[in-house]
């Protein structure tokens, strides 16, 4: 190996696992990776989807990105590992923990082991719409909107809403947490040994977007403010300072402990942590006008703008409504970044093959633990076996009939809010939808329906950002979704009537994150330079079919009055 190489590191968790990339600074190539699941999450435990409750234990977070590293030194050396200069680091967000005042989670504590809300609440927990609800109330009577940067509505899914919930409904935990971490803030202090909060650098992207920081207000809402919600939201508030730092700076360097475990150079820069979507829009080379997707079991639909002429003046920044919000420097450090998205996307795939799966994993008692010596233990390692073969291959069948059904004589339309509404205008409350069934409809057809529902709701967006005044100029998808599912590409291009580029890089979130390390570590000046020099070429653009196009628009003015009526009867 050239001793000159400039190797940075890109640390992504995501939803269900850990994924780790070393790439060359020189020209973006993937040197080696790996991608360990979550223990823990994976076995299910401490969540409850019937009551929306999805947390996830900081074990899992350290367990998963040892086995990554330790996959990595297996398969491809320590010299490679030796030769990286610096490590950025994007987790999932709103995803925030009640932590000790030295920053420890309080999972990790043995009286809290295994209490949910001593751990990390995911980004898609929605056990706090009522919290929520409340913010929006309050924020609507306030003399300062403090919602206003986050699109004017406030979601379950963010940091004060999961925080006023478990103070509601947990005073005792809430009294033993000193202070609370988002997921992308606690990785790089563990990763430095910070346990000083006052030493923490928060991230601008986290905050901004998910805790309604904003320069204007001097930080976080005010005391009183957060006092009429919850006397505890005040002392928390008082831990988290009133700076946050963007995601090119340099949280702190590898500690010792670190770098002995994870196999990397002691002092390395960490850069500051960020969301996994703000990152992998730079990873998918996002810039002025272009609209990166980030697809995968939900959306996040990110666009950057510039700055305000005159820096934390409420007047110079014009306000866009009912996004995930506008922040300075959480995408590109100098230009306002832009999220919006939706609650599910993949999800909505997944939840409909679970549904079809039911029987064989259930009904023919598929489970393999079950399995015995002897005829009935033989039949139910078969029935495991047909199981597993059926779900393998389940997606790609219904894919591949989906793709016949004609959309024009189908009278199957869908609502895609089975994880709640997101963007335009947060609102968990809002439930899924299928209608015009009848008894000639098919599970390929049940399935186009539920692929051009979250390609309508990916058009509402779209039309939001433009009504709102955001250019944009062209339409990029990365992610899991966009290399996978052909027949979902074509059915967005065709209901948004916009060619769609697709990014030739299947970790595009965790090249980003090597781009920000790239520029903590001094190799480059900046992230547009960095993606001058990293950013993937575009491996083919989903042009929309011209016979659809008609067709779709009239199908989406359907789903429009069915969002309303929908939203209309859970008001």
């Amino acid at each position: 190996m050239d001793a000159q190489k400039k190797y940075v590191m890109g640390i992504d968790y995501g939803t269900d696992s850990c994924r780790v990339v070393v790439t060359d600074s020189s020209n973006g190539n993937e040197i080696a990776s790996a991608v360990a699941p979550f223990p823990r999450w994976l076995k299910g435990l401490y969540c409850d989807p019937n009551k929306n409750q999805f947390r996830q234990h900081p074990r899992d977070y350290i367990e998963s990105l040892e086995s990554a590293m330790a996959a990595i030194r297996r398969e491809n050396g320590e010299k490679v590992l030796l030769a990286v200069r610096g490590v950025a680091i994007d987790t999932t967000g709103s995803t925030p923990c009640l932590a000790t005042a030295h920053l420890q989670p309080l999972a990790l504590l043995p009286q809290f082991e295994h209490d949910p809300d001593a751990m990390f609440v995911l980004w898609k927990d929605h056990t706090a719409t009522e919290e929520a609800s409340r913010i929006n109330e309050l924020a609507g009577e306030w003399n300062i909107d403090f919602t206003q940067y986050e699109g004017g509505i406030y979601s379950s899914e963010w940091f004060w809403a999961k925080l006023l919930h478990i103070a509601n409904t947990h005073p005792a935990l809430m009294e033993a947490g000193y202070t609370a971490l988002e997921h992308c803030d606690w990785m790089p202090a563990l990763l430095t040994a910070t346990e000083d909060p006052r030493a923490l650098k928060r991230s601008r992207c986290a905050m901004g977007h998910k805790a309604m920081w904003h320069e204007s207000f001097g930080g976080y809402p005010s005391d009183d403010f957060l006092a009429k919600l919850h006397p505890e939201l005040v002392r928390v508030k008082a831990t988290l300072g009133t700076e946050t730092f963007e995601t090119d700076e340099v949280f702190g360097r590898l500690s010792r402990e670190w770098a002995l475990k994870l196999g990397l150079p002691e002092g390395i820069p960490v850069a500051v942590g960020a969301i996994d979507a703000h990152v992998g829009a730079v990873g998918g080379g996002i810039e002025e006008g272009v609209l990166v997707k980030v697809m995968g079991t939900s959306t996040c639909d990110m666009i950057v703008g510039p700055r305000p002429a005159s820096r934390g003046a409420a007047a110079s920044e014009h306000l866009v409504r009912g996004i995930c919000g506008q922040v300075d420097g959480s995408i590109i450090p100098g230009m306002l970044g832009y999220e919006a998205g939706q609650s599910a996307f993949g999800d909505v795939y997944a939840w409909f093959k679970n549904l079809l799966m039911w029987p064989l994993k259930n009904a023919l008692g598929s489970d393999s633990g079950k399995a015995a010596d002897g005829e009935g233990g033989a039949a139910t390692v078969g029935a495991a076996a047909l199981a597993a073969s059926i779900e393998e291959n389940i997606m790609t069948s219904l894919e591949r009939a989906a793709s016949a059904v004609d959309p024009g004589e189908s009278s199957v339309l869908a609502l895609d809010w089975l994880n709640g509404r997101r963007t335009p205008d947060a609102n968990q409350k809002l439930k899924g939808a299928i209608v015009g069934l009848t008894l000639g409809s098919s599970a390929p057809a049940l399935y186009r329906a539920l692929i051009e529902a979250t390609a309508f709701g990916t058009r509402a967006i779209v039309e939001r950002f433009e009504q709102e005044g955001v250019a944009i100029k062209k339409i990029r998808g990365i992610g899991g979704v966009a290399r996978k599912s052909p027949l979902v590409m074509q059915i967005v291009a065709d209901v948004l009537g916009r060619p769609i580029e697709i990014v030739a890089n299947d970790q595009s979130v965790a090249l980003g994150a090597a781009m920000f390390a790239s520029v903590v570590a001094r190799i480059y000046a900046n992230i547009p330079e960095a993606q001058s020099r990293m950013k993937p070429r575009i491996e083919t653009t989903v042009r929309p079919a011209p016979a659809c196009v008609e067709l779709y628009d009239r199908l989406y003015a359907r789903y429009q009055k069915l969002g309303s009526f929908i939203e209309r009867e859970l008001s």
